[in-house]
């Protein structure tokens, strides 16, 4: 899998460098209410809510934001409901993208991300046109310097990971979700500190990029898709040459 999900490397690290936090604390607070409404508010007896805890943690969200959200999911507080939805479609280059959304106005959020999409000179895929090209995967990522290669790989290999590559300054652990909690529990448990732990899309195939031009057009579609407020995961096969990222963050 060496150099599959490059991308989502490159995304990390970028939006490690300009995250804002708040929109991040809202997006994940979505994200509990809708596996708390779907599996009830019980981390022990529903595993995709301890997931999404594991992934709250990765930003520092403070627990009385997680506990607060997690009571309204469970119809413990007043909230409003929201639904799970997929776009999909095209990008410069060729490349795929699916848009993860969560929302309590499925009008407004299809209005809004069509939108976008053709702004940027995009519109809507058939369902499944670029969704049958990604699998689902536990992805999560370390840093490179605060951790030892042969011991990280005997402590996730050990635990169930599919598979660890290293991408410039940071080890990307893959795993079937089934795995992705007794793979973060064991290194938590090792007292290994993560960048970001979450189950997500990650493509079986890269569309590699290497115009300059078609790379900055990229990443200011996929900025715009996160900037807005119903979207809460962007996912994308497209493979950015790494000096043309650093030419465009240098700029």
């Amino acid at each position: 899998m060496s150099g599959h999900s490059k991308w989502a490397t490159i995304k990390h690290k970028k939006g490690a460098a300009d995250a804002k936090r708040g929109q991040a604390f809202s997006k994940i607070s979505k994200e509990l209410m809708v596996v708390a409404r779907q599996g009830g508010s019980d981390p022990s007896m529903n595993p995709t809510l301890r997931t999404v805890i594991q992934k709250a943690k990765s930003v520092n969200m403070p627990a009385d934001n997680m506990e607060r959200a997690i009571k309204k999911g469970a119809g413990e507080l007043e909230g409003a409901v929201y639904e799970e939805i997929l776009y999909e479609g095209y990008a410069g280059g060729g490349g795929g993208l699916i848009v993860l959304a969560l929302t309590d106005n499925k009008n407004r959020a299809a209005a809004e991300i069509r939108h976008i999409f053709s702004k940027h000179g995009s519109s809507f895929a058939a369902q499944g046109s670029v969704s049958r090209g990604f699998q689902r995967k536990g992805q999560i990522f370390v840093d490179a310097e605060k951790a030892d290669e042969d011991e990280l790989m005997a402590i996730v290999l050990e635990a169930g990971a599919d598979d660890m590559t290293q991408g410039g300054d940071q080890f990307e652990i893959l795993t079937d979700p089934n795995a992705f909690n007794d793979v973060t529990e064991a290194l938590e448990k090792a007292g290994v500190e993560t960048l970001s732990a979450e189950v997500c899309l990650v493509s079986d195939t890269l569309v590699p990029v290497t115009e300059k031009s078609t790379a900055a057009s990229i990443i200011r579609f996929v900025d715009a898709l996160e900037d807005n407020d119903d979207v809460q995961s962007v996912f994308t096969n497209m493979d950015i040459d790494e000096a043309i990222m650093q030419e465009l963050d240098a700029e």
